[in-house]
């Protein structure tokens, strides 16, 4: 009789075995990223070799630093006694953090508000910067912030920033009420309108030229160079002089020629309904609500601003300002209205070609000639409205490349669905534009953040300032370097890399194509 035999049927999966030490981990990445050819093998070993060197170099000096001592005559005598050939003086940062963060003449007893406002604007971001992940009502906050900031960090009366953000909700009401008017009452209103507006252009436009002519023969003619710039200044002055008439009508005929669509003359009548109210009725009302219900804080001049706390402020407001003012100026280029695009074109093309350190010490010496006798105008807000002008013409040409970058097939597209411009632009275009343009964007505002620091050279007393007049310039501290400056460098580079990682981490999650 035959044995009988059974065959073996496996039913459940053999688990896989582990991949080779070599094919995982740290060892892959090393073998195909830092030795992957001979060439890469060279290279890696040349850079270990350059980074121990200066490991070894620099890590004494760090481990040997000393934090506690009053000057840097007591920092080596500290060094000295304990036989220590090298090392940092890191009490400099202990004995003069409020200045690096604060400036030296903020008041030490409100520190706490420019403290509790940097706390305040990382809340207030949160919903615009993680807008997916935090409800929109919250946004409200995000809009207050501004006013909340300022009363923070400069004091004074609560209903300054209060009546402001009155000011400008009731522009908004003036706006919709101007929208809505019917023809009859609009093109009476365009009349108006054009005619102060006409008037008040012509005046300025004869005092601009007044003032350059004084500024011509303020020059002097201490050579060709001077004699040169100068007959320019003359020459600029004669066109003002000839022409402001006719601009004064042209600019008024425009905005009564508008009247049937409208979009002129509601623009135009709500600035100045928001400068009527910030510049005749803010100081009264205010004064007049402060008088019944006081709630003030210290007020602190803007001179008396300083430190990283002054690279902040300017960084984030400029910022802020100088994106939604590209995105204008990059529409504004690429116009068919040849008046707007040549305006567009040549206030890009002159900021771009002139230094910023040009146009800060434009906003610190000549703009007062421009301003009107007796005038006060804060040598923060001239700073902020170069910087922002000039970081505002970079990001308007990397928004043109991103509106070139659309294929035209977009533009037809909202033709077909009937879209006027200002929809197909807000609802097409730009968003897509927009999210070509993130990485030109970022750059150009990590630039400016950094460039905050040319501020120095203007006797402002930023971060920068602070190390290179009063921290240096003191008998305590008159040959730190390294220590205040790595600081310096370390904090610049705390914000920098975290705009840069978000800037990726937004390009992520608005990645909506098929790859």
């Amino acid at each position: 009789m035959a044995e009988k035999t059974v065959s073996f049927v496996r039913h459940d999966q053999i688990p896989p075995s582990p991949p080779p030490a070599s094919e995982t981990g740290p060892l892959k990445w090393a073998r195909e990223n830092l030795f992957s050819g001979w060439v890469n093998t060279i290279l890696t070993v040349l850079a270990i070799y350059f980074i121990a060197r200066f490991v070894f170099f620099a890590f004494p000096w760090f481990w040997n630093g000393v934090w506690d001592a009053g000057s840097i005559k007591e920092c080596r005598d500290i060094l000295t006694a304990a036989g220590k050939s090298t090392g940092a003086c890191f009490a400099v940062l202990v004995d003069r953090w409020d200045h690096l963060l604060f400036g030296f003449k903020y008041p030490a007893t409100e520190y706490w508000r420019p403290t509790v406002a940097f706390i305040l604007l990382l809340v207030a971001a949160a919903p615009a910067l993680f807008y997916k992940y935090i409800p929109s009502k919250f946004l409200l906050f995000t809009a207050l912030y501004p006013f909340i900031a300022f009363w923070l960090v400069w004091g004074g009366s609560l209903w300054v920033p209060v009546t402001i953000l009155a000011a400008i909700i009731a522009t908004g009401l003036v706006f919709r009420l101007v929208e809505g008017l019917d023809f009859n009452l609009r093109r009476v209103l365009a009349g108006v309108v054009g005619l102060v507006s006409a008037l008040g252009l012509a005046y300025l436009l004869y005092q601009g030229a007044t003032e350059l002519w004084f500024i011509s023969n303020s020059i002097g003619t201490g050579g060709i160079f001077t004699v040169i710039v100068s007959l320019l200044f003359k020459a600029a002055s004669v066109f003002m002089f000839v022409f402001f008439i006719p601009m004064g009508i042209f600019v008024g005929y425009a905005i009564y020629d508008d009247a049937e669509g409208g979009g002129l003359v509601t623009i135009v009548t709500t600035l100045f309904a928001l400068y009527a109210m910030l510049a005749f009725a803010l100081g009264p009302v205010s004064t007049f609500i402060n008088n019944i219900i006081p709630i003030e804080l210290l007020a602190v001049p803007s001179r008396d601003m300083g430190g990283y706390m002054l690279s902040l402020i300017l960084g984030a407001v400029c910022v802020s300002l100088s994106i939604p003012l590209g995105i204008l100026l990059a529409l504004g280029r690429q116009s068919t209205m040849p008046l707007i695009k040549g305006v567009c074109v040549v206030f890009i093309e002159f900021i771009r070609g002139v230094p910023l350190i040009t146009l800060l010490f434009v906003a610190n010496v000549m703009l007062a000639y421009f301003m009107p006798p007796q005038s006060n105008f804060d040598l923060i807000l001239r700073v902020i409205i170069m910087i922002t002008m000039f970081s505002a013409a970079y990001i308007a040409e990397v928004i043109r490349g991103g509106l070139a970058a659309l294929p035209k097939g977009q533009y037809e597209a909202a033709d077909s669905l009937g879209l006027n411009y200002t929809q197909a632009t807000r609802l097409i275009i730009l968003p897509q534009a927009l999210k070509i343009s993130i990485p030109g964007i970022v750059n150009v505002a990590v630039g400016l953040f950094k460039d905050t620091t040319l501020v120095s050279v203007i006797s402002m007393f930023d971060i920068v300032g602070m190390i290179r007049g009063p921290i240096q310039q003191s008998t305590d501290w008159i040959s730190i370097y390294w220590e205040v400056y790595l600081f310096a460098a370390l904090v610049f580079f705390i914000v920098c890399y975290s705009i840069s990682q978000y800037s990726q981490w937004l390009e992520r999650e608005l990645r909506t194509d098929h790859r």
